[in-house]
């Protein structure tokens, strides 16, 4: 049987992975706790350890803001981490596929995003992790590095539907970002197309970047009127009584964003035969997921 170590197994993508990679073998899946990704050492002790066939590595430094300030650690996991993983999957003969992010661009385009074009990370998040993707390119043998956007899960600690949802509640106004515009991505979907991907690619000599996020387009504005929408719809209990556009500069951050970072999904369309959902679509499902529990 398969034998697949899944890191970052508490986190939005990795939850739903555990359930998603079962059709496929035996998961493994390991926290923070169980997985060190700043210790080295660590990382190649429980690789030989488990032997696994396939690693699947969901874990991340996803702190956008808080990365300008912690570059090492940000670093440590979304850099040299993978690398190490690449390394080691190549030691034993096994396939590695690791997440990786829109932020490795810089947002200029106004076109979507192929995966061979110019990468341009414009903060410390998107450097490490395009550091991470080099890393594996570098030490790696067979893998698949695929990068997604503007991520939301009915699990994990913190996301923008989650904040909404919260803030909804709590204030009868807010002003939500809109010239900023991406593809908001259900996690459940990231999982069921990693799961597809490893049954369709020809893992033995794989060497690929995909994008993958849900279709369609947004902006964070865009978002949270269609989380309020949705969420009243199902009876969701909400405060918010009005939604206001705002400038990037009006709300200024630690970290710059790119934005424009919409990915193209063709490659991966290509491969699966299908197009991604479309955003919203997946975002009613959701919320709909996150109400009844």
């Amino acid at each position: 049987m398969t034998k697949i170590l899944l890191t970052g197994s508490d986190g939005q993508v990795g939850q739903d992975l555990q359930q998603t990679l079962v059709p496929i073998g035996e998961v493994v899946a390991t926290n923070r706790q169980q997985l060190d990704l700043t210790s080295p050492n660590n990382i190649r002790q429980v690789i030989q350890e488990i032997q696994p066939d396939i690693i699947v590595n969901s874990a991340a430094y996803t702190a956008v803001d808080k990365a300008e300030s912690e570059s090492d650690l940000a670093f440590a996991i979304n850099a040299i981490a993978p690398a190490i993983m690449a390394e080691e999957a190549k030691k034993i003969g096994a396939f590695l596929l690791h997440i990786s992010t829109d932020y490795v661009f810089d947002g200029t385009q106004n076109t979507p995003y192929l995966e061979t074009d110019k990468t341009h990370p414009l903060g410390v998040y998107g450097q490490s992790k395009l550091a991470g993707e080099q890393g594996i390119e570098k030490n790696g043998d067979r893998y698949v590095i695929l990068r997604t956007a503007w991520v939301y899960g009915t699990e994990g600690k913190g996301n923008f539907v989650k904040t909404m949802l919260r803030l909804g509640q709590e204030k009868e106004q807010l002003g939500i970002v809109s010239d900023q515009v991406g593809t908001p991505t259900w996690s459940y979907d990231i999982a069921n197309t990693i799961s597809q991907m490893l049954t369709q690619l020809n893992l033995a000599e794989t060497r690929e970047i995909y994008h993958f996020t849900n279709s369609g387009v947004a902006s964070w504005y865009d978002l949270a009127v269609a989380v309020f929408e949705e969420a009243k719809n199902i009876g969701f209990p909400l405060n918010i009584k009005q939604i206001n556009p705002i400038t990037t500069q009006e709300y200024p951050t630690p970290a710059k964003r790119p934005h424009y970072s919409v990915l193209s999904g063709k490659k991966t369309a290509k491969l699966l035969g299908y197009n991604a959902p479309y955003w919203r679509d997946s975002l009613k499902k959701m919320l709909i997921k996150f109400y009844k529990n």
